[in-house]
Parts: C-alpha cells; structure tokens; sequence
C-alpha cells in the first residue's frame, strides 16, 4: 500500500484550500453570478494549486458560483476565494446575464407573486 492510497480529499479541511483566506481581495461574488474562464494562458509564476486548475476546467463555458462549488464537492465560501484568485489572475470574468434574460425572469417572479396572492 503506497502513501497516496489512504489520503482522500475529504480530510483537506476548507481552510487549507484557502491558505486561511476567508474572502478573496476582489470584489464579493454572489451565488448566481456567472463566471467563465478567458482562455488567458496560466502565467508562469502563478501559485494555483489542485483545486483552481479543475475551477479552470469547469470554467470553459460560463456557469453560476454556486455550480462551481457544487459540481466540484466545494464549500461556497471556499469556491468564491479560489473564483476571486483566478479572477484577480486574469483567468476568469464574471459576465453580465442578458437583458433579455433579466426581464424573462422579472416575469416569472411577477407570475409567481401573483400567484401566491391568489392562494
């Protein structure tokens, strides 16, 4: 049995993914903001380790905070600190939902409203 075999990822506590970071220097992300990656090259000095490389990975089509951690097995808080790491690297965007979208969804609120009203 090697060394590696007993070590499981679930053992790594939240804070040592963040280095003790409990927010990131960037601005605060919120849960349903959509992040994609740029496509920018990894710079050579950059310190990303396991878990930013496979946000990276996640990151080639745009997808909200909260379908980053969740599809990576991450705490919120910790996948907004490694989103605000890449961010800050240049490596990922937050992008802007479409008007189209905004409105669509103000409807559907407006629906869903109405619609308790009526209950």
């Amino acid at each position: 049995m090697s060394d590696d075999e007993w070590v499981d990822e679930a053992v790594v506590r939240p804070y040592a993914l963040t280095r003790g970071r409990t927010r990131s220097s960037g601005s605060e992300l919120d849960l349903l903001a959509s992040v994609a990656a740029t496509g920018k090259p990894v710079p050579e000095r950059a310190d990303l380790g396991v878990h930013h490389r496979r946000m990276l990975a996640q990151l080639a089509g745009a997808k909200r905070v909260a379908e980053v951690a969740s599809e990576l097995g991450l705490p919120v808080g910790v996948a907004r600190v490694l989103l605000g790491d890449l961010l800050d690297m240049g490596l990922a965007e937050v992008r802007q939902a479409p008007a189209a979208q905004s409105s669509s969804m103000e409807s559907l609120l407006r629906e869903v409203i109405d619609g308790l009203r009526a209950l």
